[in-house]
């Protein structure tokens, strides 16, 4: 079954290289992607859960690759006159449970296999939080610090308006990702309309509350975060005062960090891209951000020591949460961490191999599929809200996100008992059912 899978994913590389014009730069960035590829984890974790679910080879096979990609290019006017050619990708990955559903993101970096892991990863957290979603997910390559605000709007019309015979609230609903934003959602959704002479606010999530979005969309994944670290602290029996170190004080970071210091956790350690800061007596996160807007980062912060990205990771505390970066816990560093509990905020920052080495330390992690899927499971919410025509205020929005997280983890907790595994594995094994399931009826 490993050599099966593994042969089909093999071929599909291949072939991608085959088919793809790479300049040395790309090339390298594109080789890098194919060592540290999250397809291959999935891919791992999908043959682990075949085995406990002994599914018939023909359902492995479908969810061994993605069901349709996408790939566009489309011609965008620049400023100066010119016409520039612009590649896009869409990966649409399994659609058994619903729509597809993911970001569109907008990098220098973006490539074919990069959307359809992250599709697939997609696949797998909306079946985790039991969404009526599949998986996909969007990119165009592109650098959008180089474009004028006007050039940016015209790639964003592009992209979705070649891409429209293949998006819609009822067949893939895309999303924001890096580099993308409300904004950006806006202007789709406006170009969407106008193709297609429809009224459909849910043919995308994520949008400004005045074109449709949800209230509370902001707050969503790290709120999320917290919910799941609240019920996972009681099953636990870990009591406060507890503290938290979080590698990342982006949006996601500081919102598990404002709640999480309201509710009576001490957070002893944030930090950014440019470093990090530490006192063991506590941060206050809405001061810290304050500081972070007026300087530009989170270091010098007043009465905190200047400590590095590594080194926040080791501290000894209750809780650690990386929230930035992919791989950040590793093989080699793995053994050095101190935490009782790790909750991956951040998409993929623990590797296979570090998996292996925190489960025989005992400490207990969260994995990204179901600790970080507020922000989807808020989209579904924003999608219901478009297609029903009735709006929530933020606390029912709040009140519905939390019965979500709270059903969500309780599954993958009792299945992780059940199967006596850890909790990435239960919930592969929870979402690969639901989606198994959904394909054979």
């Amino acid at each position: 079954m490993v050599f099966i899978i593994k042969l089909l994913y093999c071929k599909y590389i291949v072939l991608s290289i085959l088919n793809l014009k790479l300049d040395i730069k790309t090339s390298k960035e594109y080789l890098r992607f194919i060592v540290d590829n999250p397809f291959q984890s999935y891919l791992t974790q999908l043959n682990q859960a075949a085995k406990v679910l002994k599914l018939d080879q023909q359902i492995i096979d479908q969810l061994a690759v993605p069901k349709r990609l996408v790939e566009l290019n489309f011609p965008v006017k620049l400023d100066n006159g010119k016409i520039k050619i612009f590649k896009g990708f869409r990966s649409q990955f399994n659609n058994a449970l619903g729509p597809y559903k993911g970001g569109i993101r907008f990098h220098s970096d973006v490539h074919r296999d990069e959307v359809i892991a992250l599709s697939a990863w997609m696949t797998i957290k909306c079946a985790v939080a039991d969404l009526p979603f599949g998986g996909g997910k969007g990119g165009v390559i592109v650098d959008p610090k180089k474009l004028s605000t006007k050039e940016l709007k015209r790639l964003s019309q592009a992209y979705i308006r070649t891409l429209a015979d293949f998006v819609g609230q009822d067949l893939d609903v895309p999303a924001p990702d890096v580099n993308t934003n409300p904004q950006i959602m806006a202007w789709m959704l406006a170009e969407y309309e106008k193709v297609k002479q429809i009224k459909e606010p849910g043919m995308l999530t994520g949008k400004p509350v005045s074109a449709g979005g949800s209230q509370g969309r902001t707050e969503a994944t790290g709120l999320g975060g917290f919910f799941i670290l609240r019920e996972l602290l009681k099953m636990l029996k870990l009591k406060p005062p507890l503290t938290i170190a979080i590698q990342g004080f982006g949006n996601v970071g500081y919102w598990l960090a404002d709640v999480a210091h309201q509710d009576g956790f001490k957070i002893v350690a944030l930090s950014d891209s440019q470093g990090g800061i530490y006192n063991p007596d506590g941060l206050e996160p809405q001061k810290v951000l304050q500081h972070k807007q007026k300087t530009g980062s989170v270091i010098n912060y007043s009465g905190s020591k200047k400590i590095s990205n590594e080194k926040l990771l080791e501290l000894k505390v209750d809780i650690l949460v990386p929230a930035a970066l992919e791989n950040v816990i590793n093989k080699s560093n793995a053994a050095k961490i101190k935490a009782k509990v790790v909750l991956e905020l951040a998409n993929g920052p623990v590797t296979p191999d570090a998996d292996k080495i925190l489960d025989k330390k005992g400490i207990v992690f969260v994995p990204d599929v179901l600790a970080n899927s507020g922000g989807v499971t808020t989209s579904w919410l924003e999608w219901v809200q478009n297609k029903s025509g009735k709006y929530w205020p933020k606390p029912t929005v709040f009140k519905k996100l939390d019965t979500k997280m709270v059903k969500a983890f309780k599954d993958i907790w009792q299945e992780s008992k059940k199967q006596r595994v850890n909790l990435r594995k239960a919930a592969y094994i929870v979402a690969i059912k639901r989606i198994s399931r959904a394909m054979k009826k």
